[in-house]
């Protein structure tokens, strides 16, 4: 009996340890498999954040670092009933590397594929009959930028700077530090000479550095361009006419053929993109604001050294963004304000992004808002579309209190050294900007020592 004992275990130790030994080989390549797929995710995402030459599709939600910035819950969410979401959500599936695995960062690169994309989203999301009758009760103004937002090729009418990066010194000794990117109108004459008489000076400015004991120089070459569209339908002959003797005159003016309205001042910041990528490329900053801003331009110089002066900055560079930024806000629903989105246009959270009467950025991030900015349909927010294009890039800006694009907190205005505190503040009229800069002049050795501003209450 024993021995007939011996013998069915042996048997069964020959039959089962190959199933054992098959089951344990199976569970190891399963956790080997899984182990590698999920050090290429984490990968691929630490490469989005961290490599600028490499962007890859980020699905929302895959970072839980606290040290990444938090992005909005609701932001790029498909609503059924919101044809901006809707028009967005089907380009994004097609940079999906799930979705679409065969594509390859080369095959978006082409400007050809991102127009044709775009057009197709939108004929596909149109397409529909329950869509194309929302479109018909949207606000006119809405239903206007609607009907041309898939085009972004305008001609250039007036480009007075002859194929260069504005207009500035005529025997700079080094790459520009700061081009002036203005957006004004044909009317807005006043603005653009008392713009140019006082804070948008070209040529070499000269400052000193503010943490310093001692009153250590430094200084910049400054370039300005204004930013135009058409004034349809008030334009007249004799309106073409001086703007064109005016470009003539100071080689500042690039006009593009589109109807300058609040929802087209998107098209300013796309088209300039694409020209800066092509006319400056050695430019270091870009200011990007409004022509009724006062900028304390030698702090700006101050401010941009010192950035240059921290640790790695070269390397971050790409993604350099300042002003003052606004986070998690929502769509503005009054329909009386020119701000007015309705709910059936956008629905979510705004990006987080930077108040587009001024901001800061550098010139390499410029290119990239560049090239991302095609796989991103026009919002009829400016600042609030450079903050999706922020978003896509996984880039993100920086917080500066210097940035006033609310005005000062009450009575501080009215200190002696309040405008030598700041980088810019909004608004301000033609004749302000004389008065102030004529005054921040003769104050300047009285406030030289006065630091930035470091609290947005004070």
């Amino acid at each position: 009996m024993a021995r007939c004992h011996r013998r069915w275990r042996r048997r069964l130790i020959c039959v089962c340890s190959p199933c054992i030994c098959l089951v344990l080989l199976f569970l190891y390549f399963g956790i080997m498999v899984c182990s590698n797929i999920n050090k290429a995710a984490s990968q691929l995402a630490i490469n989005a954040m961290h490599s600028p030459k490499s962007r890859h599709f980020v699905a929302p939600g895959s970072f839980h670092n606290k040290s990444f910035a938090s992005m909005p819950k609701h932001f790029w969410k498909l609503h059924e009933d919101a044809l901006w979401n809707q028009l967005q959500v089907t380009v994004d599936r097609h940079f999906n590397p799930i979705l679409n695995p065969q594509n390859t960062p080369r095959t978006f690169q082409s400007k050809t594929f991102h127009d044709s994309l775009l057009k197709r989203s939108f004929s596909e999301v149109t397409g529909f009959d329950p869509v194309r009758r929302k479109l018909e009760q949207l606000p006119q103004q809405m239903q206007d930028f609607v009907s041309h937002m898939n085009r972004r090729n305008y001609p250039i009418i007036i480009q007075s700077a002859n194929g260069t990066c504005g207009a500035g010194a005529v025997d700079e000794k080094e790459p520009p530090l700061l081009l002036l990117a203005i957006k004004s109108t044909e009317q807005n004459f006043k603005n653009r000479q008392a713009i140019r008489q006082t804070w948008g000076q070209v040529g070499w400015v000269a400052t000193h550095r503010k943490n310093s004991s001692r009153r250590k120089e430094v200084g910049g070459y400054i370039r300005r361009v204004f930013l135009i569209g058409k004034d349809y339908p008030q334009e007249s002959v004799w309106d073409v006419k001086l703007l064109q003797m005016e470009g003539e005159q100071y080689r500042d003016i690039i006009q593009w053929d589109f109807s300058d309205t609040f929802f087209n001042l998107t098209l300013k910041d796309v088209l300039f993109w694409n020209w800066f990528t092509s006319h400056c490329g050695q430019t270091r900053f870009v200011f990007k604001g409004d022509d009724d801003v006062f900028v304390n331009t030698p702090n700006m110089i101050t401010y941009l050294h010192d950035h240059l002066k921290k640790p790695h900055t070269e390397h971050t560079l790409n993604e350099f963004m300042v002003g003052d930024v606004i986070g998690a806000a929502a769509p503005n629903r009054v329909q009386k304000s020119k701000y007015f989105v309705p709910d059936s246009f956008y629905k979510g959270l705004y990006p987080t992004y930077a108040g587009g009467g001024g901001v800061v950025y550098s010139g390499q991030l410029a290119k990239w808002l560049h090239k991302i900015s095609g796989r991103v349909h026009l919002f009829p927010i400016d600042d609030v579309f450079v903050g999706m294009c922020m978003v896509r890039l996984n880039a993100h800006p920086i917080h500066h209190p210097g940035f006033l694009t609310f005005d000062f907190p009450s009575k501080v205005e009215d200190e002696l050294c309040a405008y030598h505190t700041i980088l810019l503040v909004h608004k301000r009229s033609p004749t302000q900007l004389i008065e102030l800069w004529d005054n921040m002049l003769k104050t300047q050795g009285q406030c030289w020592h006065v630091p930035l501003r470091v609290s947005d209450n004070k």
